[in-house]
């Protein structure tokens, strides 16, 4: 098959998780529930997190920082998954297979790196409570969020400059369910050494970094927590870093899954099947875990929907004495 500049290429060919078209309603209506799960149950937690005052503190603020970014993160790879399926298609263009690839590359590393964020934040509370206001205050975490996102906008990027030196071959098919980057490259018919050195670099430094983090923020804990001699201050202590644990456990449990099915096993259909944890079940699942390990989290979502619930009653009053007053003045 002849080489074509990847100037010339105007499409790939996303393979997908089955090619039965008996199985296709079946995977568009899973697709699309986990999608709408996942948005939904992201956006509860931003709005609850929001709306309550006693929730407006860092711990929560990158909590519903992590929401946003599942939210974006699902709407990557989902919506585009959807489209193929109701139309019964399988291209994806140029553009819109790098732009995945960039919006995934960020997203996925901002999830990490907050999830880093979030075990120093329990560590500083636990650890050094009384510095606590101090290094962790409203203006230092908005600081280094936005370093984060700069972080991974600039790495996505270099890895897009770098692919848009590639060449492809015309109908390249990808097996996956979306523009990977590692499968992209994968079926690059030029020399991709530099692609493949820039992204073990990158993957091993923002991988390696901040599990390194995670585990130093909770082995102190730990520590700290054995040296407490109050049972009811160590339940409390650690029922702040519960859910924490369980949604680190999840990114990082299903990640390294894709990592080692990938080197190890080298079925397209497993590798799918491992990225499908990390990409779709991992942020629908963490606002179930937060909203059913945290009290404050639970409560909040309590207030929402009450609030919620009793809006239309407000807004039926507002409207009826609109109309009243209305009637009036043209009476």
């Amino acid at each position: 098959m002849a080489t074509e500049n990847h100037t010339l290429i105007s499409e790939f060919l996303i393979l997908g998780l089955s090619d039965d078209p008996e199985l296709q309603p079946m995977l568009f209506g899973l697709f699309l529930s986990m999608y709408l799960v996942t948005v939904i149950g992201n956006l509860l937690i931003i709005l609850a997190v929001s709306s309550n005052s006693n929730l407006h503190n860092p711990m929560y603020f990158l909590l519903s920082n992590l929401s946003f970014i599942d939210i974006c993160f699902i709407s990557t790879t989902i919506p585009k998954i959807l489209v193929n399926m109701k139309s019964q298609r399988k291209d994806i263009s140029y553009i819109e297979c790098f732009t995945q690839i960039y919006f995934f590359n960020t997203f996925a590393g901002m999830d990490n790196f907050l999830l880093t964020l979030m075990a120093y934040d329990r560590f500083v509370a636990i650890c050094h409570p009384l510095k606590y206001t101090v290094i962790m205050s409203p203006l230092v975490c908005v600081i280094l969020v936005l370093m984060l996102w700069t972080i991974m906008f600039w790495v996505s990027l270099i890895h897009i400059l770098l692919m848009n030196e590639l060449n492809f071959s015309r109908a390249t098919e990808i097996p996956h369910f979306f523009c990977e980057l590692a499968q992209v490259l994968k079926v690059a018919k030029s020399d991709t050494h530099i692609n493949n050195v820039f992204m073990y670099v990158v993957t091993t430094l923002l991988g390696v970094i901040p599990m390194t983090g995670i585990l130093m923020s909770y082995s102190h804990i730990v520590s700290s927590l054995l040296r407490m001699s109050s049972t009811v201050s160590k339940y409390k202590a650690f029922s702040t870093c519960g859910s924490h644990l369980c949604v680190v456990s999840l990114f990082y449990g299903s990640g390294l899954g894709v990592y080692f099915s990938s080197s190890v096993v080298h079925s397209s259909q497993r590798i799918m099947i491992a990225s499908l944890m990390y990409t779709v079940i991992s942020p629908m699942l963490n606002p179930f875990i937060y909203s059913l390990r945290n009290k404050d989290v639970k409560g909040a979502l309590g207030e929402l929907f009450i609030r919620i619930f009793s809006c239309p009653s407000w807004f039926i009053d507002i409207k009826t004495k609109f109309m009243l007053r209305t009637l009036r003045q043209i009476l």
